[in-house]
């Protein structure tokens, strides 16, 4: 069975966030249910070094680095209604970008043929010049461009199913044609971007996928997301590096959101990545956490994507699911969507 690269570090804990959704006791759910698994015996945990000012520029304006540094200096702050910084929690964001160079750095090499990073903070809301919805830095572009500059890869495909829109992702890359986003995610919802329309400008026409579901989704939707849309036009794209913003917060308990994903769903998605990436760039996933707000939920779907990931499947719902509802009529949409991006 294949071994999983993994990244956690108490360091990770010291982004502190009082009362909030995104607070350290996520990774604390993480690591319980890793420890009561039989995934854990796959797991290779992999060292790292905090990301350098350098890395950070990569997609974010110096002055964007400079405001966060002067709020954690000042003892933190809210920035919004969203998004708080504790004194460490600069430093901490750039350990989460450093696991983030790293890991895309052990696929690259052959080190390690898939990385699971539970790091925190979250990332893909921030922008280049804004922090926001619980981010500071964006980890996984940082990680892309870093695999485009440094290691001269032209196609990179970032794939999102936290069930919030990666409005800061999307930013960073909508007139690239070098990396290829996609995401699922629930509409109306924070932050209120990622229209089926909003598929890239410029250069990077086409190279933007969203398919923005409405509430009630769950399972089914989201194979079908990834069957009908995600995985043909990634076949198109033909990627060498496949990242992954995994959130788990569709989860059907989660607070923040009101889809209805089971641990099972993750798994089946995790899945069909990992089937993907065999045939298209074996040895070359990696997969950075983001949201997910139900403790037990998260903790057993990051248990089931390891699961997946090391070629021992082990999902278990921690709670019943509710018994099953019909879901949406979502065939409009993925037919927009796939007229739009030729499939």
């Amino acid at each position: 069975m294949p071994s999983v690269g993994f990244f956690d570090d108490p360091l990770f804990d010291q982004h502190s966030t009082v009362n909030h959704p995104e607070h350290a006791g996520r990774l604390h759910a993480i690591r319980r249910a890793i420890a009561a698994s039989t995934v854990r015996s796959h797991l290779v945990p992999l060292s790292f070094a905090p990301a350098s000012e350098e890395d950070v520029l990569l997609i974010h304006a110096p002055a964007h680095l400079a405001f966060l540094r002067r709020i954690a200096q000042a003892g933190g702050g809210w920035i919004d209604a969203d998004t708080v910084v504790s004194p460490p929690s600069v430093d901490v964001a750039l350990a989460a970008v450093g696991a983030g160079i790293r890991a895309v750095t052990a696929v690259l090499s052959g080190e390690q043929p898939a990385v699971f990073a539970a790091v925190r903070p979250p990332g893909h809301h921030a922008t280049p010049t804004r922090a926001m919805g619980f981010c500071l830095f964006n980890t996984i572009a940082i990680a892309a461009e870093v695999a485009r500059q440094r290691f001269g890869l032209e196609r990179i495909l970032i794939v999102d199913f936290d069930v919030h829109h990666g409005n800061g992702t999307q930013d960073c890359f909508y007139r690239e044609s070098g990396v290829c986003y996609q995401s699922v995610h629930q509409w109306p919802l924070f932050p209120g971007t990622g229209r089926v329309d909003e598929i890239g400008e410029g250069p990077g026409a086409g190279f933007t996928v969203n398919l923005p579901l409405p509430p009630g989704c769950g399972d089914a939707s989201y194979q079908r997301a990834f069957e009908d849309v995600f995985l043909p036009h990634a076949r198109r794209f033909q990627p060498e590096l496949v990242l992954v913003s995994a959130g788990y917060d569709a989860y059907w308990r989660d607070p923040l959101a009101n889809h209805r994903l089971t641990v099972n769903g993750f798994a089946r998605i995790v899945r069909l990545l990992v089937d993907f990436v065999d045939e298209h760039c074996p040895g070359r996933l990696v997969l950075l956490l983001e949201g997910g707000y139900d403790l037990a939920g998260l903790g057993a779907s990051v248990v089931a994507t390891l699961g997946e990931l090391a070629g021992t499947p082990e999902a278990e719902e921690p709670v019943p699911p509710p018994p099953p509802i019909p879901e949406p009529d979502i065939q409009g949409l993925l037919a927009t969507a796939r007229r739009l991006h030729r499939l």
